[in-house]
């Protein structure tokens, strides 16, 4: 009889839990709006304002809408700053198996993939995000990584365009495209 009990408070504990996160699927809570303006301030700022800007962007899009949302990715981006990408994966697929509307849940995951070398599920990840939000810049940075990675150089430098197109000031930016620029010098792109 206490097995049964066990497994009984397993099964209702698993329910529970299964049932809030159910019910806590965010009602997508960025603000479209407000990320049109921060993207449009962006390609004209000053360096200064660039990274102001950047942060001002990056909340908007981590903005799920729920607790049980912003916890996943939370600990998503825990176990990825701790290098456990097994962890990240499984965490940024608990988030996107309960919002898979939310992009950052696959911008998180895609990540995770890259720094574990999984490079197929990044991209396929990458195209997600791009879906939801084409002008994600940390998305398409992840997207040239793999491009140049993969040896498809001139492909990354198309994307490293659409990235200055987007923001001009983004860190590291002008050096990755000046070399792959001397790189590809000579080389029909």
């Amino acid at each position: 009889m206490i097995w049964f009990r066990k497994i009984l408070k397993r099964a209702v504990a698993s329910a529970l839990v299964s049932a809030a996160l159910c019910a806590a699927t965010p009602a997508m809570a960025v603000d479209g709006a407000r990320l049109n303006e921060l993207f449009e301030r962006l390609s004209e700022a000053n360096r200064g304002e660039a990274f102001q800007i950047e942060d001002e962007i990056a909340l908007e899009l981590a903005r799920s809408g729920s607790d049980a949302m912003d916890f996943l990715l939370e600990r998503g981006r825990e176990a990825l700053a701790q290098g456990d990408f097994k962890a990240a994966i499984d965490h940024f697929t608990a988030l996107i198996d309960h919002a898979p509307d939310f992009a950052e849940g696959y911008n998180g995951r895609a990540t995770a993939y890259y720094m574990a070398g999984l490079y197929g599920p990044s991209l396929h990840d990458i195209g997600k995000v791009l879906t939801f939000e084409p002008r994600h810049f940390g998305a398409l940075s992840g997207l040239a990584l793999i491009l140049e990675e993969t040896d498809a150089a001139p492909k990354a430098l198309e994307v490293l365009y659409t990235i200055r197109s987007i923001h001009p000031h983004m860190e590291g930016l002008s050096d990755r495209i000046a070399r792959l620029e001397l790189q590809l010098e000579g080389t029909a792109l």
